[in-house]
């Protein structure tokens, strides 16, 4: 099933979001849609084989939102986001411009028209008549053209608002120039205002969502443009990075980041792989071993061959996955974004309520309320309008004041970004403390976990065993050859240290004819010039096979001194050849995320594969009871215990192997190491990168936090529309004589929108 994502244009508030995604969700073809407004994208899969995309995008572009598929190239992304971003900043500002000098002049004809200046062509009605069509022809015609056609097309959103208010002000205004005798309002510096405060607030809202994805940028930041290749006759070129192939050598001096994925040929070095680890300590990097592209060389100068450059890179893989945690919504916000979806049509049949009520039926409550509250109108109309039929006795001229604040109060666009500029923040914090969440609903699922269980082997240790001794057996050699020749095209930590260890002593191994792997238990099969099968694993599953193990061999392998080690036999045929005794060290920070997590409250428990002894050896170590352990599971056991936990608890499963992967898909909640295989990380919802788990405490409490700031700012989104849409309606004026003009409706408009972007960059 193939998944595409879109970048969308001319999405403005939750409304656009509900839109855009009945547009996507109607289309044969096509489903799990998620529309994200912060990144202006959209995601869904394809369930047909020749789906037609063009007639989708014409779709969209014909309801007011014209798309285009996103190219996933990450040479052209480096440079072109920042330049797409300056661009659109440049724009916005041009109207803000002149959507200032504009609300100047405005401003300068109140002090005229009180004669504080002596200028008396700004305080002239047709001079601020022209303000305010220039302000609707210039910085205001995008919006109005926008939000017009939506609210044709029956999706009205934002700007729909915003246009049917500077219209309504604008028209009303032209009216009473025109025919003062109609009793209708003038106020044109009222459509001034509006739109410079709306441009004011989208501006400086533009500038903090961009902070909220700065990690991304930062991300990006890391790539360098020019490499330092070796050409044939070993002479240094630099080229551009874009242009670098697999296969090429290249230098990188002290200093310098390495371009690509590359392996160490010659020199060592320290080098700081911060950027996909999280922790600040640099490693030692010698020949032989791989770097990621970002990664920044300390003090020497090393010669490296290109692995995967571009999009095929670490870092490009980096920066995907943390663009794509927008893809799947938490629950909290499709049910903010179902809302703001109805919001504009409440907002609409309200305020039109609202002009209808002030109009023809708060004269018959309050006869008197105008002529008591007309001192206060007065002042709050442009006083040079008074003789054009704005006076305070005009119920009409209240009805159309407060209906149009109505209009620019409401603020579906706080509703549409409570929520992902919270996740983008969230997950921007947790990259860099190499955490990576595959998804906003991963996010929320980490905030509920109460229960955490962890694999023993790679995970609370550090996944690479050593050969520690060899019991019952007289040839060490022999027994070592036999299991790495069977183990050597497994992926188990064990075969790797049955690998390591007999190219460490020189061994020849023997060709594979059959093998057959026995999850969670062993391994079986033929080795050429050896007759008979093959087993090798743990006692018990030995046992099963009918392969004789005397008393004797027993108490070797159940004495003191081997209770910590795992073991594992082989055999051919029905015959014990032997056991290898492996030990494998506890990873530095076990013993302290443990405890962590215990005095944060989460309850623990440990699944393992490995022998009673071996496993409760470490749960000692770690502080974990008996009870909280069990051993010798098999990948269906850890299965079963998982799903017996979750009737009552959110559990988290923290693996790192191909064994492992059952319980992650499981469990509500996979964890991988980033030290595991990749299948492991494949199938987790989150990845700590690095060899640590001190990002296990740090994860969890980020989501925690993430959670409660966007339920703040969901607070803070409807909280304020259900206070600020009736103030605006005229609810205080009756008994205290309150009223909000169009201008100042438009202004905390804006401030409410800013509001929600700033609380969630205080996430920390």
């Amino acid at each position: 099933m193939e998944s595409i994502q879109l970048s969308v244009t001319g999405m403005k508030c939750g409304g656009c979001v509900s839109t855009v995604e009945k547009i996507l969700n109607n289309s044969d073809g096509i489903k799990n849609v998620s529309v994200n407004l912060l990144t202006e994208s959209a995601y869904f899969e394809i369930t047909q084989k020749h789906l037609e995309i063009e007639s989708i995008l014409d779709n969209l572009k014909e309801n007011g939102f014209p798309s285009k598929i996103y190219i996933n190239d990450f040479s052209k992304k480096i440079n072109k986001t920042e330049l797409e971003k300056k661009k659109k900043w440049n724009n916005q500002w041009k109207k803000l411009t002149f959507a200032l000098l504009l609300l100047l002049f405005s401003g300068l004809g109140h002090l005229a028209e009180g004669r504080y200046i002596n200028f008396p062509i700004l305080g002239n009605i047709f001079f601020h008549a022209s303000l305010a069509t220039l302000s609707l022809l210039f910085p205001g015609r995008g919006i109005i053209i926008n939000g017009l056609n939506s609210f044709i097309k029956n999706h009205p959103d934002m700007d729909s608002l915003v246009a049917l208010g500077v219209i309504s002000a604008y028209t009303t205004s032209l009216l009473s120039l025109i025919f003062p005798a109609t009793g209708f309002p003038c106020f044109f510096n009222e459509p001034v205002m509006l739109l410079g405060f709306i441009l004011i607030g989208r501006y400086l809202e533009e500038r903090a969502r961009y902070q909220t994805g700065s990690s991304i940028g930062e991300l990006l930041d890391l790539q360098p443009e020019m490499a330092n290749i070796y050409t044939e006759d070993n002479q240094i070129k630099s080229i551009r990075v874009n242009t670098l192939r697999p296969d090429q050598e290249i230098q990188v001096l002290a200093g310098d980041r390495v371009p690509a994925d590359c392996v160490v040929i010659r020199g060592n070095s320290y080098v700081d792989v911060s950027h996909i680890t999280g922790e600040s300590k640099p490693i030692e990097v010698k020949e032989g071993e791989n770097l990621s592209s970002g990664s920044l060389n300390l003090n020497s100068t090393l010669r490296l061959k290109v692995q995967k450059v571009g999009g095929d890179s670490s870092l490009a893989k980096l920066v995907n996955l943390i663009e794509s945690v927008n893809s799947r919504k938490p629950r909290i916000q499709s049910i903010a974004d179902k809302i703001a979806g109805k919001f504009t049509y409440f907002v609409l049949i309200f305020a039109t309520l609202t002009f209808f009520f002030w109009w023809k039926g708060a004269k018959n409550i309050w006869p008197e309320l105008l002529s008591h509250n007309n001192e206060l109108i007065t002042h709050s109309s442009h006083t040079l309008h008074s003789s054009l039929g704005s006076n305070a006795e005009n119920f009409l001229s209240l009805a159309i004041q407060l209906s149009i604040a109505v209009l620019v109060i409401a603020c579906p666009c706080a509703l549409g970004l409570a929520t992902p500029t919270v996740i983008t923040v969230a997950s921007g914090k947790a990259a860099k403390k190499g955490v990576l969440f595959k998804g906003g609903d991963k996010i929320e699922m980490a905030s509920k976990i109460n229960h955490i269980i962890f694999d023993k082997t790679g995970t609370l240790t550090k996944g690479k065993p050593f050969i520690v001794d060899y019991k019952n057996n007289d040839d060490n050699l022999f027994l070592l050859k036999i299991a790495a020749s069977l183990e050597k095209e497994s992926r188990h930590p064990i075969a790797d240290a049955l690998i390591q260890e007999s190219k460490k002593q020189n061994l020849s191994l023997l060709p594979i004819k059959k093998i057959f792997t026995h999850s969670g238990r062993g391994i079986s099969g033929e080795l050429e010039s050896i007759d008979g099968l093959i087993n090798i694993g743990n006692i018990e599953w030995l046992l099963s096979k009918e392969i004789i193990i005397d008393g004797d061999a027993k108490k070797v392998i159940e004495n003191e001194e081997t209770k910590s080690n795992t073991i594992i036999g082989v055999s051919i045929k029905d015959k014990l050849l032997g056991f290898i005794l492996l030990g494998d060290l506890l990873r530095d920070d076990s013993i302290k995320t443990v405890q962590n997590l215990r005095e944060n409250k989460f309850k623990i428990n440990i699944l393992s594969g490995d022998r009673k002894q071996t496993v409760l050896a470490l749960a000692k170590k770690i502080g974990c009871k008996e009870t909280e352990v069990k051993w010798d599971l098999l990948p269906e056991m850890k299965l079963k215990t998982i799903e017996n936990l979750k009737i009552n608890n959110k559990v988290a499963m923290i693996g790192d192997g191909i064994n492992d992967v059952p319980a992650l898909a499981s469990s509500d909640l996979g964890i991988a190491v980033g030290s595991g295989t990749q299948i492991a990380k494949a199938n987790a919802d989150v990845v700590l990168m690095g060899d640590q788990l001190n990002g296990l405490p740090y994860t969890l409490n980020l989501a925690k936090k993430t959670i409660r700031k966007i339920k703040q700012n969901l607070t803070w989104a409807f909280g304020y529309n259900l206070l600020a849409i009736p103030l605006a309606a005229g609810i205080l004026f009756p008994k205290y004589g309150i009223l909000l003009t169009p201008s100042i409706a438009a202004l905390l408009m804006a401030i409410s929108s800013i509001t929600v972007v700033i609380n969630a960059l205080s996430l920390d």
